[in-house]
């Protein structure tokens, strides 16, 4: 069973601290742009504050954040994207299911078999199940890793086929952008497993939805960020 959120000996609120580490991981904001829009509320927090805030208790809040069921229907889209961090070059392998969602991803400094082999066996430690089928562009240490790991799996290589994974690494990308780069391959996993996290909980899946399903979608999330934070009225 994990433990509820300690905020002892901090001297703002829990709902405070939940706030502002909802802000910088959900909207493509600067720590001096969260600093702001507190200020504006009244708060007076600095961003190195809001940063260590981030840094202790993001990771905690996306560990309670519920995780999509999984199911042997899903499709697995793999794919790995380049991230230079202080000029050397690292990849971030990706997985995500048909709507979109986050499956997993990892830091690796290399992009061969043996890396897609780590993401594969990562996915189906966290899943538990296999998918129905398995998605990649073209890269063929995905085929060879697919081989040692899951042969049973049927896997389609094809770049445009591989849209779904390509796009996500899209507000990674923005995110990367307004914060100028990460500093090291450790902060860059960090960030990203509470970034997806915080992304799958708040972005309806890839179907067409109303207006107002959209609406209750996000209300939903709300309720459940302000749970894993314990933070709930």
């Amino acid at each position: 069973m994990i433990k509820s959120v300690s905020y002892k000996r901090h001297r703002f609120p829990p709902q405070i601290i939940a706030h502002a580490v909802w802000l910088y991981f959900r909207f493509p904001l600067s720590l001096r742009l969260v600093e702001e829009m507190l200020l504006e509320r009244g708060i007076v927090v600095s961003y190195e504050t809001v940063r260590r805030w981030a840094l202790k208790f993001g990771l905690d809040y996306a560990r309670r954040l519920r995780r999509k069921t999984p199911s042997r229907h899903d499709i697995w889209y793999l794919d790995e994207v380049l991230v230079t961090i202080a000029g050397q070059k690292y990849w971030l392998w990706r997985a995500v299911d048909q709507d979109g969602y986050v499956l997993d991803e990892i830091v690796q400094s290399r992009r061969d078999t043996k890396a897609a082999k780590r993401l594969l066996k990562r996915l189906l430690k966290k899943q538990g199940c296999l998918p129905r089928r398995m998605i990649t562009d073209k890269l063929g240490s995905y085929a060879a890793a697919r081989r040692q790991t899951i042969p049973s799996v049927d896997h389609r290589s094809h770049k445009g086929l591989n849209n779904r994974a390509e796009n996500s690494h899209l507000p990674l990308r923005r995110r990367e952008q307004m914060m100028q780069s990460f500093r090291s391959p450790g902060g860059l996993q960090r960030f990203t497993s509470v970034f997806s996290a915080v992304r799958n909980l708040f972005v309806p899946p890839r179907s067409r939805r109303s207006a107002l399903a959209t609406h209750l979608h996000r209300l939903n999330a709300m309720v459940g960020w302000k749970s894993a934070a314990g933070v709930v009225a």
